[in-house]
């Protein structure tokens, strides 16, 4: 029941699975510690205290979310990951729906990690943008990344380990700055705190855009068929990384928001470079901006390279057009790169008319609503391959009925224009669904006649 179809019979062999432990591992975290954390703290100031309780909430339904894809791939393993999940138990036209708008997810997420390094990188180094307009350079952070991607999960997964190990460091050091300020001036995080009001709509609000910070705990699972041992590696990675990212988050999250007035705050392009030059002295910040820059970078290869297993899943099984499948001489989706790469320009182009904090918001916010048409099925297949008899598991019923619930929070709490967005990008998709079936129809039937 719930074995994927041979969506690779007419494509030849499988890919090699070449995504060991540590490569999953570096995908989840660096997925999730990309550049949403760094902008966060400037698109989260409005809501002052609301964005700490909300911040609780996203780290709850997170973690329930990254049981969910735990629990599926240990206890349901499928080669097509999420996609294979939601056909095996609510066909192909929801598996679709799911798909396209996480499809449409990656490479959006990649234009926003794009405009976020911009703004990093020029905090780093201004002078490099003298006569070189921002958009530039982040069109060529999209294709330096495409590139490295059609060279195949070799070039691109030590890369993503590289990027995730040093990331890490402006992490560390926000937290020893918070420690050490604890301890030598207590007073200066009383100086500063936020006065909007506690209210319920502002804390649902605050969790969904910080949903976008959190967005990746799904990522060992999309390229399941080419993961090592993905029955115990999966499960592992997903939550190792998971938990590991949101500790992470919970430690760093209050530190920008009680040290820099709120008004400032939310008005700054990087909020951890002006921390650190406002507590420690000028220049002091453009060091850190350095491994934020960096941080940016391992993300949007690693969700590059999501994009693209996810596209040749989606085209091997018919649902996108069959050349998007087909990999290079280096087991890379060449066609499925170009084509993202492409699509994440123009989503680029299209919003650096914004400011960079207003374009990073929107473009987050659009995100997680495309992301949580996947995470609410796949919620619901776990549920219902225990309710089906598939495996009985009042466990497993719990974390499907947590995971489901979360999504429906995180779908009222996004908006209206954000899921307006979802909802019409979701009906985008359905007519090449509809082309799709016809095409294969049309196949059958030409193979059949006399």
């Amino acid at each position: 029941m719930i074995a994927a179809q041979d969506a690779t019979s007419a494509s030849g062999p499988p890919a090699p699975a070449l995504i060991g432990f540590w490569t999953c591992t570096a995908l989840v975290i660096g997925n999730m510690i990309g550049m949403g954390i760094f902008m966060m703290p400037a698109v989260l100031a409005p809501f002052g205290f609301n964005a700490l309780i909300g911040w609780g909430v996203t780290v709850a339904g997170s973690l329930a979310l990254a049981a969910v894809y735990a629990s599926l791939a240990r206890d349901f393993p499928n080669p097509d990951g999420p996609y294979g999940y939601i056909r095996a138990t609510q066909g192909e036209i929801a598996a679709f729906v799911a798909a396209w708008c996480y499809w449409l997810s990656c490479w959006i997420t990649n234009a926003t990690l794009a405009v976020a390094v911009t703004a990093y990188l020029q905090a780093v180094a201004p002078e490099l943008f003298t006569g070189i307009p921002p958009a530039l350079a982040a069109l060529a952070f999209i294709w330096i990344f495409v590139g490295i991607n059609l060279l195949g999960v070799p070039a691109s997964g030590p890369v993503q380990i590289i990027t995730t190990t040093l990331k890490l460091v402006p992490m560390i050091a926000i937290i020893l700055l918070g420690v050490w300020l604890l301890f030598s001036e207590p007073g200066a995080y009383t100086r500063s705190s936020p006065t909007t009001p506690i209210a319920l709509p502002q804390i649902m609000a605050a969790s969904t855009i910080a949903l976008f910070a959190m967005l990746g705990m799904e990522s060992a699972s999309i390229p399941a068929g080419r993961v090592k041992d993905a029955k115990r590696t999966i499960p592992i990675a997903t939550l190792v990384g998971t938990l590991a990212t949101a500790l992470i988050y919970v430690a760093i999250s209050v530190i920008p928001m009680l040290l820099i007035p709120q008004a400032e705050l939310a008005a700054s392009q990087a909020p951890f470079v002006d921390l650190l030059n406002r507590m420690l002295g000028d220049n002091v910040g453009r060091w850190i901006a350095l491994f934020v820059v960096i941080s940016g970078l391992g993300c949007l290869n690693g969700w590059t390279l999501l994009c693209s297993e996810l596209t040749r899943t989606m085209a091997r099984n018919a649902v996108l057009p069959s050349v998007l499948g087909r990999d290079n001489a280096r087991g890379a989706a060449s066609a499925a790169l170009i084509v993202i790469g492409v699509l994440a320009s123009g989503m680029v182009l299209m919003n650096y008319s914004r400011s960079l904090v207003q374009g990073f918001a929107f473009l987050s916010t659009v995100v997680t609503a495309a992301n949580l048409p996947l995470y609410l099925l796949s919620s619901l297949a776990l549920g219902l391959f225990v309710f089906r008899g598939v495996k009985a598991s009042p466990k497993l019923l719990v974390i499907g009925v947590l995971g489901l619930a979360y999504s429906i929070f995180a779908f009222v709490g996004v908006g209206r224009e954000p899921f307006l967005w979802a909802l019409g990008l979701g009906a985008v998709g359905l007519p090449i669904y509809a082309a799709m079936r016809f095409t294969r129809a049309r196949a059958r039937a030409a193979a059949t006649a006399p």
